[in-house]
Parts: structure tokens; sequence; C-alpha cells
């Protein structure tokens, strides 16, 4: 009986575990069968939804879209009066400078152009009278002739000094200059000197200057006294004047220029 009740229970453990493996064989199976059905649904899901979120996108974009623009619409309206005021004020803080500037430049650049223009004034001129003197170097009987019709017929009214025309008021030689050429120390003889007329006065160039005879020279003096005698540039009384060494305090007023 022992026996028989053991194979029973054999018997029966085997029906049993045959069963559950066919039960889980079957579980699995249905596992795979599943498997397939819900991809496919996931994927026809996932296929509804995209136009749907594909639409609802367009749609936030276009109602975003011009809520945007006005937004960006308002900052410029808003930042233009700013910009245009930093601008303004840029500008009137940059005007005073450049004006200064423009000012500084053109002050500095007036002495030079007048120097320059003074320079170049002198040049024409020299060489106009170099010409002048040239000409006249050519023809001394012209010369002579010009220095005899500026001789004085009454010196005592004829003449008049400095101070009777009204004071001095041409070219002022340089003290330093003055003193190494000028002054009853320093004689010299007008002929030879390079000589011109302006209007109607006999001029002649020394010491790197011209001088021009305003007064009318002595009657009495020697016809070629501009070509014998020693003469010298002085300057008194508020003016310059010619002396002659043979006749001594006798000064013929005469002006100078460059």
């Amino acid at each position: 009986m022992k026996v028989i009740a053991t194979i029973s229970a054999s018997l029966l453990a085997m029906v049993l575990g045959t069963a559950s493996s066919c039960y889980a064989v079957q579980e699995h199976h249905g596992e795979k069968q599943a498997q397939p059905q819900q991809h496919a649904q996931q994927q026809q899901r996932q296929a509804q939804a995209q136009p749907q979120q594909h639409a609802q996108q367009q749609q936030r974009q276009a109602q975003a879209q011009p809520q945007q623009h006005a937004q960006q619409q308002q900052r410029q309206a808003q930042a233009q009066p700013q910009q245009h005021a930093q601008q303004q004020q840029r500008q009137a803080q940059a005007q005073p400078q450049q004006h200064a500037q423009q000012q500084q430049r053109q002050a500095q650049a007036q002495p030079q152009q007048h120097a320059q223009q003074q320079d170049q004034g002198r040049h024409s001129g020299r060489a106009q009278e170099q010409r002048v003197y040239e000409q006249r170097q050519q023809h001394p009987q012209e010369r002579q002739r010009v220095w005899q019709e500026h001789r004085a017929g009454n010196w005592q009214s004829d003449h008049r000094n400095w101070q009777q025309r009204g004071g001095y008021n041409g070219y002022q030689i340089p003290q330093e200059r003055y003193h190494g050429y000028f002054g009853v120390n320093h004689g010299f003889r007008i002929g030879g000197l390079p000589f011109m007329v302006v209007g109607g006065f006999p001029r002649f160039q020394y010491g790197g200057y011209w001088f021009s005879m305003i007064d009318p020279w002595p009657g009495e003096w020697a016809d070629d006294w501009y070509d014998s005698d020693d003469v010298y540039v002085d300057y008194m009384d508020g003016g310059y004047y010619l002396f002659d060494r043979m006749h001594p305090g006798v000064g013929i007023a005469i002006s100078v220029s460059m």
C-alpha cells in the first residue's frame, strides 16, 4: 500500500508540473502575440497625434507672432526718443569741442599764412625792385636826371621834418640791426647802391633795407653829392633822416621799407 501511495504521489506531481509548464508556455505565447498589437496601437496613436500637435504648434506660433511683433515695435518706439536724445546730446557736446579745435587750427594757421603772404609779397616786391634797379643801372643819365629833379629850390620852405609831417609811420628797423649798420658811426656812399624811383622819389638800398627820399635835398649841395659824399642814416625826433658828413646838422626825411 505504501508503494502504491508513493507512485500515486509521484504521478500527481508530474501532472501538476506538466500543467504549470503548459500554462507558462501559453502565457509567454500570449505575451508575444500581444506585443505586435501594442506596438501597432502605439504607432497609430503617434500618427494620429502628430498632425494635431503640429497644428497646435502652428497655431501657437501664429498667435505669438503678432504679439512678438507688437512688443518689438513697442520696444523700438520706446528706444527711438532715447536714442535721438542721446544723439542730440553727443552732438551738442561735440560741437563746442569741434568749434574750439577749428578755431585753434585757424589761429595756428593764420600767423603762418600771414608770414607766407608777407614772404611772397617781399619776394615779389624785391624781384620787381631788382628789375627796376637793373633798368636804372643801364641808364645812368636817367638816374642823374631823377636826382636833379628832386633838388630843392628853397630848402627852408621845401623841407619838413617828421613832426611837421604828422609823425613817422613806416617800417621800424630792429635795434640790433640798427646798431650794426646805421647811426653816425656807420657811413656809406649812395653811388653804386641799388637804385630805383617810386612815386617820383629816389630810392636806394642799403643794409638790407630800401630808403625813399621824402624830402628834397638842399640846392647848395654838390650836384653829385650822392656819389661823392659819405652819408649815414640816423633815427632822431621820432623818425629816420639821411645826413651828409659834408653838411652836418642837415637831415633829409627818409622812409624805410623792406
